[in-house]
């Protein structure tokens, strides 16, 4: 066999080797990741889904734990145009309309989603091996006869289970991401449902005034005919034009805020050319009592907000994890073949170094990492005291707005209405005094009017009760999604 035979033999024996090895290491790492996403966790039990968006969020929060998930891209919610071409004429909107549209439209979904992306990809590349470096090497090229021709392949291999430490962090880092994701999709469908009910208020209490201005009308149409039969007198005309006027000035104020609600409501749906129409739904008449403490243990143990902070937690302890191995050395090998033609015959060279952690032991990474989970813990924490507190203003607005609607329901407007009905009887019978009629009337559409607002505050706070007490649809969203900084350091050990 001649000398250039015997080198491509030798090169092409090398890079079988090596692309065989790398392949056993490839499933070993994967199969190492799986392990290690799937221990030193903490519950990841998770909320009830106000959607079915949050089902796909939740059951792959399941498959990421296990570091083999396939992003799904129902996660990533793209833009609807459904509504975006309602003209004038659109028809009456519920609120599982709102819901579905901000859904698919709010850019905060739409932010997060993109950067639970950015969080598996960064999981990806943390965990991949190093490319090998092949090469050509020539040696005494000016002395004919004696040089030497080699052709080499090198190697860093990492030790001390480094890449898949890598994507044990990184993995925390995406399930607190689709966990963020998660409660963002609550702090929407919050904000629409307390807006919903607001803008139905604005709506029932245009409906009532309108109703109500019929009454101040025929109100004032009796005062003149009194008063042309000599049976009233000009300041009781004067006095149903005021009230007739101050009705008006309601209505106007009243539609005021409806429309000024629509578009608040329309711009948390993602969608705020949406034109002004109806809405379809009902305000509260009564809810039952809850048991505060209670639903605070409850609550807290499986708000998506919680749990994001237990994930970083988890994240802060994986990634300490890794940096008490980064001193570890990584050995470099090289391999080279080829052919002497001082001697006619093959050579072989075998090369093997690892930096030696004299002085860089990572002991600053190791005490920031300490920092940053202790920080991670004492974060959580704050969460849990945030919504116990959040919790203690809605169970205050809800047991005061439930209190109110059942006094106005039962025991107020049955009075105002028999009041108003007595009092006009006994004005048109000339028993009672204009000012009397006034009196009542006001009494009873003031008595609605905060009848329809307790509704509203009872409804909305029975929205932040179901939506975990988070709000801020639009709020900016957080972004703790990582980087790759992890793979440079794992490559560099000086």
């Amino acid at each position: 066999m001649s000398p250039v035979t015997k080198f491509y033999a030798v090169i092409t024996c090398v890079l079988l080797l090596l692309y065989s090895s790398g392949c056993a290491t490839r499933r070993v790492g994967h199969a190492t990741n799986m392990s290690l996403a799937s221990s030193d966790n903490p519950s990841r039990e998770s909320t009830k889904p106000t959607s079915d968006s949050l089902v796909t969020t939740v059951s792959y929060l399941g498959e990421v734990e296990n570091g083999q998930a396939n992003f799904p891209e129902s996660i990533i919610v793209a833009p609807n145009s459904s509504f975006s071409e309602i003209g004038e004429t659109q028809p009456a909107m519920t609120l599982r309309d709102f819901e579905s549209l901000a859904y698919s439209n709010n850019p905060t979904i739409r932010e997060l989603a993109a950067t639970t992306q950015k969080a598996a990809g960064f999981r990806t590349q943390v965990g991949l091996r190093a490319n090998p470096i092949v090469g050509y090497q020539a040696v005494q090229l000016a002395d004919r006869g004696t040089d030497q021709h080699t052709a080499f392949i090198e190697q860093e291999i990492i030790t001390g289970n480094k890449l898949a430490l890598n994507r044990n962090v990184q993995n925390e880092a995406l399930r607190s991401q689709l966990f963020e994701l998660e409660t963002q999709k609550l702090r929407v469908a919050t904000d629409i449902r307390v807006k919903f009910y607001e803008a139905l208020a604005a709506q029932r209490r245009v409906e009532l005034i309108e109703n109500f201005r019929s009454v101040t009308d025929k109100g004032l149409e009796l005062a003149e005919l009194r008063k042309q039969a000599l049976e009233g007198s000009k300041v009781d005309v004067l006095q149903a034009k005021v009230q007739k006027n101050e009705i008006d000035l309601a209505l106007q104020q009243a539609q005021v805020t409806f429309e000024a609600t629509w578009r608040e409501l329309a711009a948390i749906a993602g969608s705020p050319e949406l034109a002004s129409g109806t809405l379809l739904g009902e305000l509260p008449k009564s809810e039952a009592l809850l048991d505060w403490n209670g639903l605070s243990a409850t609550m807290i143990s499986a708000s998506p907000e919680y749990q994001a902070a237990q994930a970083r937690i988890s994240r802060a302890r994986a990634n300490l994890q890794r940096q008490g191995v980064q001193a570890i050395p990584n050995i470099t090998a090289q391999l080279a073949a080829g052919v002497d033609n001082a001697t006619n015959s093959g050579l072989i060279n075998f090369q093997i170094g690892a930096p030696i952690p004299v002085f860089n032991k990572n002991q600053g990474n190791i005490a920031a990492a300490r920092a940053e989970y202790c920080r991670a813990v004492m974060d959580a924490e704050r969460i849990q005291n945030a919504i116990k507190a959040r919790l203690a203003v809605v169970s205050r607005e809800f047991d005061s707005s439930l209190a109110a609607v059942s006094k106005y329901s039962q025991e107020i407007l049955p009075s105002a209405q028999e009041s108003l009905e007595l009092a006009e009887v006994a004005y048109k019978a000339g028993e009672t005094s204009f000012v009397q009629v006034l009196v009542s009337r006001r009494t009873y559409f003031d008595s609605n009017l905060q009848y329809v607002l307790a509704q509203s505050q009872l409804a909305q706070a029975k929205s932040k009760v179901d939506g975990y007490v988070l709000t801020g649809a639009l709020d900016a969203v957080i972004d703790q999604s990582g980087d790759d900084s992890l793979r440079g350091l794992t490559f560099s050990q000086q």
